[in-house]
């Protein structure tokens, strides 16, 4: 990797935050107005609708075996997510679900060994738990009373983000021949039409939005939810799985609980100074997963050679 993709993979990182961070609020709003399981159809449906124009261009790329892994994909990264954390959201705070959400380094990493021939080293491993350790703690200072939360529901969420794990590593082991838009695309062309039908005819959606004009802002939600946090969102990850490592992209999760803290900061919650320390640990491990000494822009192996330059002269 270059410097310059390695300063936009850091950008891309830096932006999922931002907009990743802000989607536990855009699904507690719209839990409001449908049921979970609405609220998970609608947010893979809406996406579909978006990107079609997109994918009707594009489906010649896909043959009989990518299809079946697209498909695979959509299923593990998109549809089952959505509605497993759209469920656990009834019960369990969205500070929770954050902190939970960031186990998804650490499985991606248990999976990729395990099953994807995933190449890591110690200090990867190491910023896997690092990067953990700092989310966590972040959630847990910034609480009243630490964690509390259903362990049922909780249990959704450890299950999306093994869900999360397998899709990285599935795109990075076999969709490595498509482009980030395709792979994007395509999995919502592919989940859509089934799924817009069963809205149409099997769901009260229809019904609700026809007796109940309110309900359209419950759609607003959704709608801002699907084409940002996920369709465009979902374009920048890929792309940044196929930049750089499934641990690395999946890491971005440890940022998460920060954008939701500062949303709390914003709306009027005391800041802490211990935020200070969780932040700079996240950050920690992050660099720990995506460093390669090998790398000619690594700052410390820069340095070192540097000083052993001059030590020989």
């Amino acid at each position: 990797m270059t410097s310059k993709n390695l300063i936009i993979s850091w950008v891309i990182l830096l932006s999922l935050m931002i907009v990743w961070g802000s989607s536990f609020i855009l699904i507690k709003k719209s839990l409001d107005y449908f049921s979970p399981l609405e609220v998970g159809l609608l947010r893979v449906t809406i996406t579909f609708l978006a990107l079609l124009p997109f994918a009707l261009s594009r489906i010649k790329l896909a043959d009989r075996r990518t299809t079946g892994y697209i498909i695979i994909s959509g299923l593990t990264g998109s549809l089952v997510p959505a509605i497993l954390f759209a469920i656990a959201q009834t019960q369990i705070d969205s500070g929770v679900a954050g902190t939970l959400n960031a186990l998804t380094p650490l499985f991606t990493l248990i999976l990729g060994v395990s099953f994807f021939r995933l190449k890591t080293r110690l200090y990867n491993i190491i910023g896997v738990f690092v990067g953990l350790t700092g989310a966590v703690g972040l959630i847990y200072v910034s609480g009243d009373h630490g964690f509390v939360f259903n362990l049922k529901y909780a249990f959704l969420i450890i299950l999306a983000t093994i869900c999360y794990a397998f899709n990285v590593n599935l795109i990075k082991a076999y969709l490595n021949n498509l482009d980030a838009l395709s792979i994007t695309v395509l999995t919502f062309f592919y989940l859509g039409i089934p799924l817009l039908v069963v809205i149409l005819f099997f769901t009260d959606i229809p019904h609700k939005l026809t007796t109940d004009p309110a309900n359209f802002a419950g759609l607003g939600y959704l709608s801002v939810l699907a084409v940002v946090g996920t369709g465009i969102a979902l374009v920048a990850f890929n792309k940044l799985i196929k930049m750089t490592s499934p641990v690395f992209a999946s890491s971005v999760t440890y940022m998460i609980p920060v954008v939701a803290i500062l949303w709390g900061v914003i709306d009027g919650e005391k800041f802490k100074p211990a935020y200070f320390f969780w932040f700079l640990l996240i950050i920690a491990g992050i660099v720990l997963v995506n460093a390669n000494p090998s790398r000619k822009y690594n700052v410390v192996w820069w340095l070192v050679s540097r000083r052993n330059k001059k030590e020989v002269k």
